[in-house]
């Protein structure tokens, strides 16, 4: 009768220690995504060539401070944001949709507030003066049918120094590549794809983006953890090795 006492007092021991090792990981995992990394996938190419479809990344999420953003469920906690720090023109940042708060898009941020944004041409204006463009190799990409794509490549310099990768697919297309001018309201910032002609963004007035308030900025992304070109279904574990863009890991985002 003892030792029966003796093993049901060590698996109710052991069942404690396990349950608070869980919520320890758990408590641990919450505090990380919520104050400090949070990670991300890229579903689709509007950031090519900067992100690919299957990147998977780290958000910064002090980068810019707290919102009710930051949190799960976007709890109506407090307004603004505590601890806020302005993105930088050039950030590649998470943030939530104006119309549809629970959704994350992500972008480049190239207009502060007060300034003044147009495409002329596909060439990106800031306070009335061009972007320097520089033509570089097409960009690669494979159809769904599989034939290559060549896709010109630019690389884009914004008026702070920042350089990255545009592609433009279709010259000249409409609503995209020439747009009014735009002026960016206190408090908001105007967000772009890389992807110019294949990017759901600020330039449009019916993409639901539009001028992004400061309260809606989720965090920066910072770095690539992992990718994969999605030929691999998950439970296809003999075509991982083929699938994975290892070329990919740990490289920062620009």
């Amino acid at each position: 009768m003892a030792e029966r006492a003796a093993q049901g007092s060590w698996r109710s021991s052991v069942a404690m220690e396990v349950l608070k090792t869980v919520t320890y990981a758990f408590v641990i995992a919450a505090f990380i995504r919520t104050f400090l990394f949070q990670p991300f996938n890229i579903p689709s190419g509007s950031m090519e060539d900067t992100l690919l479809v299957g990147d998977y990344l780290f958000v910064s999420k002090f980068a810019y401070g707290y919102s009710k953003h930051s949190f799960p469920w976007s709890p109506e906690l407090f307004d603004g944001r505590a601890w806020a720090a302005p993105p930088e023109r050039g950030d590649v940042a998470v943030f939530r949709l104006p119309v549809r708060p629970w959704e994350d898009y992500i972008k480049r941020v190239v207009g502060l507030p007060g300034d003044r944004i147009q495409m002329i041409d596909g060439v990106l204006y800031i306070n009335g003066e061009p972007c320097k463009l520089e033509r570089v190799e097409d960009h690669i990409a494979t159809d769904a049918y599989g034939y290559e794509l060549r896709i010109p490549k630019f690389r884009e310099t914004l008026p702070n120094g920042v350089s990255h990768f545009i592609l433009d697919a279709e010259p000249d297309k409409a609503g995209a590549d020439d747009t009014q001018e735009f002026v960016v309201p206190a408090g908001h910032y105007f967000m772009m794809g890389d992807n110019r002609d294949n990017s759901n963004d600020s330039r449009m007035a019916d993409s639901g983006v539009g001028f992004v308030p400061e309260e809606n900025l989720v965090g920066r992304a910072d770095i690539i953890f992992f990718s994969t070109d999605g030929s691999a279904q998950v439970w296809e574990f003999w075509k991982w090795p083929a699938a994975i863009r290892y070329s990919r890991f740990l490289h920062t985002v620009d």
